[in-house]
C-alpha cells in the first residue's frame, strides 16, 4: 500500500489558485489516465486547487463499474482506481464534460459518486484563471 500524499511543508498555502489537468484518454491509453491523475494528485499536494477535468475517453474512466471491468487488480503499477483514490484523497475535484457525456449516452447517475458535470464553457473559464494546466 502507498503512502498517502502530503504537501510539503516548504510549500505555502496558495489560497484559490488553481491547477488544471485535462484527460481525454481513456482504457485504450491507461498509463496516459494513471499519469493524469498522479499529476492531479501532485498538484493539490502542492495546494492548488486542482481539476481533473474530463472529456472523450477519461468520461468513461469516471462511470461507476468501469474501473472494475477494465483493469486487472494485480497489476504491478499502481492502477486507476488506486490513482484515482489518491487524487480523490488529496482533494481533487473530478469533472466530467457535459457533451462527451451526452455522446456517450451516460446520464449523472451513471457517473461516480464525487464527479461533477460541466459544460465545455466551464473548461474555458477555469483555463483562464489557472496557474498552469497538463493535458493527457
Amino acid at each position: 500500500m502507498q503512502k498517502t500524499l502530503k504537501a510539503p511543508d516548504r510549500v505555502a498555502a496558495r489560497p484559490e489558485e488553481l491547477f488544471i489537468v485535462l484527460c481525454a484518454s481513456g482504457f485504450d491509453s491507461p498509463e496516459r489516465v494513471r499519469s493524469a491523475l498522479m499529476f492531479a494528485t501532485l498538484a493539490a499536494a502542492g495546494q492548488y486547487k486542482t481539476i481533473l477535468y474530463c472529456i472523450q475517453g477519461a468520461v468513461d474512466v469516471m462511470v461507476k463499474g468501469a474501473i472494475g471491468k477494465h483493469e486487472a487488480p494485480d497489476s504491478p503499477a499502481p492502477t486507476i482506481g488506486q490513482r484515482l483514490k489518491e487524487a480523490i484523497d488529496m482533494g481533487v475535484h473530478i469533472q466530467c464534460c457535459s457533451q462527451s457525456m451526452a455522446n456517450r449516452k451516460l446520464r449523472p447517475e451513471d457517473m461516480l459518486q464525487y464527479v461533477e458535470i460541466e459544460g465545455a464553457m466551464s473548461l474555458i473559464e477555469l483555463a483562464g484563471r489557472s496557474k498552469g494546466s497538463l493535458c493527457f
